[in-house]
């Protein structure tokens, strides 16, 4: 067999005891402190160099998909939990209204917006 078949193969692993896709993060549900859906998962954003997942935009708002915005959460803020099949947050649907927030810019992406978002969750940013 050669090198490519054997990486094909593996290729189609979406989760293990520890570990879980990019592809299978992206649309799940996240929770508020009481259970309540109050977002899902839009995509990760990753490290490029330490590889770390530095934050979960969650798309929250807007009707059947038009008008979400984008919220930017640390990724140390997200519990997976089993129950809920999703990830749950210490942050009310009221706090994150009030959170530093972006329309898909990636201009949003500064080293200052970035200690903003960090500051407003009270979490160390994830280059510290």
């Amino acid at each position: 067999m050669a090198y490519d078949d054997i990486r094909d193969q593996n290729a189609d692993v979406k989760e293990t005891h520890d570990l879980i896709a990019s592809d299978k993060v992206e649309g799940t549900k996240v929770y508020d402190p009481s259970g309540e859906h109050i977002g899902s998962i839009e995509r990760i954003l990753v490290e490029k160099r330490g590889g770390k997942v530095s934050y979960a935009v969650l798309s929250f708002g807007g009707f059947f998909g038009i008008g979400h915005d984008h919220y930017p959460l640390p990724w140390s803020k997200l519990d997976y939990v089993e129950d809920l099949g999703g990830y749950q947050v210490d942050v009310t649907k009221q706090q994150l209204e009030g959170a530093p927030k972006y329309d898909g810019d990636e201009n949003f992406w500064t080293a200052d917006n970035g200690r903003r978002v960090y500051d407003y969750y009270g979490v160390a940013p994830y280059w510290i």
